[in-house]
Formats: structure tokens, sequence, C-alpha cells
């Protein structure tokens, strides 16, 4: 299952905090697929990516609450190795453009994996982060340059991005985490 982050609502669309939330759509385009809503605060789809079921959903809590559908997400399509949970989400750490597999791991202060982990009580989740950079200015500009509009250049850069994440799902459910972390980070893996 692929879950991607971001906030619901057309305020939010397209911004950097909703890159995660932008693959999951990117994937049901390509596999014919529309997301609907469901009873677990998500809009979810099902696809066939190469003869394997894949579960692409978008939680419709906000990014600080997105544990509340991703827990009964879980359960609703069996998923009892965590590993086999691919969180897609933005991350601050990492230059726009950049997208980086990671199996497991810390927070890095992000609000939307901290309720996740709170309500599957692990860590052991696998990520797909897509760079959206540090905002000019520091940590007081934050929020606006998470949930603020986004420019032409900046737009055409995190598409890039989203397109090679999109990728890297569909790796990870083809090749496993190990062959995506050397195909996506490279010589950082």
């Amino acid at each position: 299952m692929a879950v991607g982050l971001g906030n619901p609502g057309a305020e939010f669309a397209r911004s950097r905090h909703n890159a995660g939330a932008d693959v999951i759509a990117r994937l049901a385009d390509r596999h014919g697929e529309r997301l609907k809503r469901s009873k677990d605060h998500a809009l979810v789809a099902e696809a066939r990516v190469d003869g394997k079921r894949l579960a692409l959903a978008f939680p419709q809590t906000y990014m600080n609450d997105s544990g509340r559908a991703v827990g009964p997400l879980v359960r609703r399509f069996g998923i009892d190795d965590l590993a086999r949970l691919v969180v897609v989400h933005d991350e601050l750490d990492l230059p726009l453009g950049v997208v980086r597999v990671k199996a497991g791991g810390g927070l890095a202060g992000h609000n939307g994996l901290r309720s996740i982990n709170a309500h599957l009580h692990s860590e052991r989740f696998t990520r797909v982060r897509i760079g959206i950079g540090r905002p000019p200015g520091g940590k007081e500009r934050g929020v606006d340059h998470v949930l603020g509009a986004v420019g032409k250049k900046t737009r055409e850069e995190l598409e890039v991005s989203i397109e090679v994440a999109a990728d890297a799902v569909e790796c990870i459910l083809a090749e496993g985490v190990p062959a995506a972390q050397t195909r996506f980070n490279g010589s950082s893996a």
C-alpha cells in the first residue's frame, strides 16, 4: 500500500506539502484508476502494477492527523509487515527535486509521520521522501514555505520529482526497497 501525505481541500492542492498526495494521484492516473472516498477518512484506489495489487491512499485528515486514516487502512488492506507500507511525503531536509527511499527510521520533525507512528506504534514503514528544501529566512517561514503558493519554476521541478517518486513506489513494489534505494538514492543509499 502506498499512502501520499498532504492536506485535503483546494487551498492546499499543488502546495509543497501535498507532494505525497500528488504522487498518489499520478499513480492512480498511470494505472487508469480514480481515487474515491472511503470510510477510512481517505481517498482510495486499487491498481494492478505488473500483476501486483497496489492500494493507493490520500488521507482526508489534515497532515498532522494522518495516522487516523492510515491505521484503519493498514488493517483494511491486511498490511501485517509495516515495511510493505510506503508513505510518500515532502521533506524539508532534502533539496528541491531530490527523491530518496528510506526503510524505517526517525520522523525528522514531520508531523504527518509522527501521527502515523502514534497510530501504528512503529516507525518501520518505508518512506519515499520528496525534497522541498528549506525556506529562505529560516524556520519561522516554514509554514508559508510548505503550504504557500508555488512559483512556475518550482512547480516544474516538483512535477519532475512527483514523476520520479511515482517511479520509486513502482520500483519498491516490483523489486523491493533495497533495489529502489540503489536506483533512487545513488551512492548515498
